[in-house]
């Protein structure tokens, strides 16, 4: 009688293993190769990315997220990142001839991903950025796990694109953050219209506006002043990180239309110089009327910036003048 309740309890047990690990497999292609997102509750506090070597850490320090321990990150892009990782899931598998003909032959290498609460690692998978996919993606939890293309719903974007080691993705997008009282000078010069560039200067008690040659008398301060608090912030859209060396060669080439130089009375010199850009998706000979290309002296990678945004700044010299 013993032995048979034994038996009975061991089947039983058994039973229940076998139907867990048919439950496991089935949610869904089995949990440890189609888990991505984290867990609801779970606080992420770190985000680790890894590439060929190199390294990007995004960490939260309070309420502020930093890049490497150093500079504060991007609060959209904090944001943006952070949907992924809670929202993620799979859009569908990927066979093995798609993943050998869309990864493995194009020499295609994974981004590593780690997600942290506090020192405890949640989740970790590979991301592999190609363009075969609309969400610029695919996905795996590990070298021998099955992989999916995978999305966020209610997102169309390519998620692909914020998987990314490049510190300038993670810092705020913004090219002038400055109160007036810290301006010391700002020459602007319009190049497409020499006699409407000025230059103003600001001291403690001396304000003073120019051709950028002879000091000018008669124009109204406030105007002066009121163009000064326009530089506390000014964004500019993205970055044009995918810019080849032709066409920032092809860029350069042309004239500026536009170059402003602030300095602060600290001695710090920021130069921002915007070209014209092309309409995307139209003739190389139409002109976008709703942005511009920029970069500024600390770099060489070249920034986009919508009109709406940098259109405080382009004042002609007249405007600080009473009709």
């Amino acid at each position: 009688m013993y032995r048979l309740v034994v038996r009975v309890v061991f089947i039983a047990v058994a039973g229940v293993i076998i139907l867990l690990i048919l439950f496991r497999n089935r949610l869904p292609f089995g949990e440890g190769n189609s888990s991505f997102a984290t867990e609801p509750g779970q606080e992420i506090t770190g985000i680790e990315f890894s590439d060929n070597g190199k390294k990007l850490l995004l960490q939260k320090k309070d309420e502020i997220w930093v890049i490497n321990e150093k500079t504060e990150a991007r609060k959209s892009g904090i944001s943006f990142i952070l949907r992924i990782l809670r929202e993620v899931k799979i859009k569908s598998p990927v066979s093995a001839e798609l993943f050998k003909s869309e990864i493995t032959d194009k020499g295609i290498t994974p981004v590593k991903i780690k997600v942290y609460e506090g020192r405890k690692l949640i989740k970790s998978y590979l991301v592999y950025k190609t363009s075969s996919n609309s969400y610029g993606n695919i996905m795996k939890t590990g070298e021998r796990a099955k992989p999916f293309i995978v999305y966020v719903p209610g997102y169309d974007g390519d998620i692909g694109s914020a998987f990314t080691l490049n510190e300038l993705f993670w810092q705020p997008y913004t090219v002038f953050n400055l109160l007036p009282s810290e301006i010391s000078s700002v020459k602007m010069e319009n190049l497409a219209d020499t006699s409407s560039s000025f230059l103003i200067t600001s001291g403690i008690q001396h304000l003073a506006l120019s051709d950028l040659n002879t000091e000018l008398t008669g124009f109204d301060s406030a105007l002066v002043i009121r163009y000064l608090s326009y530089f506390a912030w000014i964004p500019f859209e993205k970055w044009a990180l995918d810019m080849g060396a032709d066409a920032k060669k092809m860029v350069e080439s042309q004239q500026p239309v536009y170059k402003i130089t602030v300095t602060t009375h600290g001695g710090k010199q920021t130069i921002l110089t915007l070209w014209e850009k092309m309409a995307e998706g139209q003739s190389d000979k139409v002109k976008d009327s709703d942005r511009l290309f920029g970069r500024t002296q600390s770099g060489d990678d070249f920034f986009v910036m919508r009109y709406f945004d940098i259109d405080p700044l382009l004042k002609k010299r007249s405007y600080f003048f009473p009709e």
